[in-house]
């Protein structure tokens, strides 16, 4: 039996929210369509009843909207330009960055973690090991007080 969560959060339909997100950045990336055009999309094609789509749809617009921001960031942890990343590590690193950014009440763990899952699940053979090497250390920089709470 599963652990019942107080918080109202269903970590499994979180994790499904993170993969579809990963799945329509992907899109928008290639297609440079209208985010808005992506979203509704990807709602009428994908199993999304199973997904969290408040979450996946903050996510998505989200990362849509600080890309720029983002991008910049996160340069300074990569070995490459942002353009020359492989577009699902890209489009991880986004979501990932987005979330140890701007959304403080997903632990860190939980979003280095599911990064790593989805990166394993839909990259590169080896692309996981980059994404777990730049968001430990922009995790260290964007969420110094969390790990030092952590680590007590």
């Amino acid at each position: 039996m599963k652990p019942h969560r107080t918080d109202g959060i269903d970590p499994a339909a979180r994790s499904r929210a993170r993969r579809r997100a990963l799945q329509a950045l992907y899109a928008w990336q290639l297609s440079n369509s209208p985010i808005d055009k992506v979203i509704e999309q990807f709602r009428s094609e994908q199993d999304m009843e199973i997904a969290d789509l408040e979450y996946f749809e903050a996510l998505v617009r989200g990362v849509e909207q600080n890309t720029e921001e983002l991008d910049a960031v996160l340069s300074k942890f990569i070995d490459r330009t942002m353009a020359q990343v492989d577009p699902i590590e890209r489009a991880v690193l986004r979501i990932a960055g987005y979330e140890l950014r701007f959304r403080p009440d997903v632990p860190y763990r939980v979003v280095i973690n599911e990064a790593i899952e989805t990166t394993k699940r839909f990259g590169a053979e080896h692309g996981h090991t980059y994404v777990n090497g730049v968001l430990d250390r922009a995790a260290i920089e964007w969420r110094a007080q969390e790990i030092q709470g952590a680590r007590r």
